[in-house]
C-alpha cells in the first residue's frame, strides 16, 4: 500500500471522514439510530446462531444457511458500525490509509458474500417446496457445506480483483461519508481508467443484479408450486413468508444496485449516505426478524430454551 501522493506531490497518509459533521442537527439521531440497529443486530443474530446450534431439530439445510447469514451479518455490522459510533460526535474524524483500506476491503468482501448467500438460500427454499420428497437427498450436508464454501470463496476472489486494481493515487483526502465506502473513495481518484471502470461494472453486475434476478426467478417458481397447494391456510402462510423474504431482499439489493450501478460522478450526493445505511445497517438487523424469529420452529426452540433455563 505504501504512501500515497496526490497531484501536488504531498503524501496522503490519512483521510478525513466528513460524515454528518456538516449536519450537526442529525448527528444525535444518527448515533441513537445506528446504536439501536447494531445492538438489535448483535442480539438477534447471536440468538439465532445459539438456538440453531442448541436445538438438534433445527439442524437442517435451511437453518444451516440462516446461521451462516446471521454470522455474516454480525461480521458485516461489526466491520464498521462500532468505529462510526465512536467517531460520530467528532468534528471531521481522521482514519489512516491502512485502516481505511482494511475497512473498505472487509465491508466489500462481506457485502459480496451476503449477495451470493441470499441467492443460495433462495435456491434452498425452491428445492424444499418444489421437490419436498427428495429435498434431504439433494440438499445433503456435503452439498450445503460445499455451497457455503463456494459462496465465501467466490466473494473473496471477487473482492481481491477490484482491490488489486484499486488506484493508489488520490486528488484529495476528504471522504464525504462516515465510513471508507468503496464508491466514496473512488470519487477521490485523480483519473478513471477504462479497464478499472469495466472491471468494476462487471463485478457489480455479477454480485447484484444476477443473484437478485436468480432470487426473483426462484420465488416465482416457488409461488407457482404454492398455488398447487389445496389448503388455503397453507397457501396464505407460504405467500406471507415469501412476501416478507422478498421485501428484505428487495431493500438490500435495491439500495445496493442504486449505489453501485448508477452512473458515477465525482460529486457525492448526500442521499448516498442514507442509502448505504439500508444495506449496511438496517438489512442485517431485519434478517433474523424476517427469516427466523417469525418461524414457528424457532419460536418453539426459544420456548424450550427458556423453559430449560427456568428449571435450572
Amino acid at each position: 500500500m505504501g504512501s500515497l501522493k496526490n497531484d501536488n506531490a504531498s503524501e496522503v497518509t490519512e483521510f478525513i471522514l466528513v460524515g454528518f459533521s456538516q449536519q450537526p442537527q442529525i448527528q444525535a439521531a444518527f448515533f441513537l439510530g445506528l446504536l439501536f440497529f447494531y445492538l438489535v443486530t448483535m442480539f438477534g443474530n447471536s440468538l439465532i446462531i445459539a438456538v440453531v446450534r442448541w436445538d438438534s431439530q433445527l439442524h437442517t439445510p435451511m437453518y444451516f444457511f440462516l446461521s451462516n447469514l446471521s454470522f455474516l451479518d454480525i461480521c458485516y455490522s461489526t466491520s464498521w458500525e462500532p468505529y462510526v459510533l465512536t467517531q460520530c460526535f467528532r468534528d471531521f474524524p481522521t482514519i489512516s490509509y491502512t485502516n481505511c483500506y482494511a475497512q473498505m476491503t472487509t465491508s466489500l468482501f462481506l457485502g459480496m458474500t451476503e449477495c451470493l448467500l441470499l441467492a443460495v438460500m433462495a435456491y434452498d427454499r425452491f428445492v424444499a417446496i418444489s421437490n419436498p420428497l427428495r429435498y434431504t437427498i439433494i440438499m445433503n450436508n456435503q452439498v450445503c457445506i460445499q455451497l457455503a464454501m463456494v459462496t465465501w470463496a467466490s466473494a473473496f476472489l471477487l473482492t481481491i480483483i477490484p482491490v488489486i486494481a484499486f488506484p493508489t493515487h488520490f486528488c484529495g483526502h476528504s471522504i464525504n461519508h462516515f465510513i471508507c465506502e468503496y464508491q466514496a473513495l473512488l470519487k477521490l481518484v485523480c483519473s478513471d481508467t477504462p479497464v478499472r471502470l469495466i472491471l468494476g461494472l462487471a463485478i457489480s453486475i455479477f454480485t447484484l443484479p444476477v443473484p437478485f434476478t436468480f432470487i426473483l426467478v426462484s420465488y416465482t417458481r416457488i409461488v407457482v408450486a404454492v398455488l398447487r397447494i389445496r389448503s388455503a391456510e397453507a397457501r396464505l402462510k407460504a405467500f406471507s413468508t415469501c412476501g416478507s423474504h422478498l421485501t428484505i431482499v428487495t431493500v438490500f439489493y435495491g439500495t445496493a444496485i442504486y449505489m453501485y450501478l448508477k452512473p458515477q460522478s465525482k460529486e457525492f450526493q448526500e442521499e448516498d449516505k442514507f442509502f448505504s445505511i439500508f444495506y449496511g445497517a438496517i438489512t442485517p438487523m431485519l434478517n433474523p426478524l424476517i427469516y427466523t424469529l417469525r418461524n414457528k420452529d424457532v419460536k418453539g426452540a426459544l420456548r424450550k430454551l427458556a423453559k430449560g433455563n427456568d428449571r435450572s
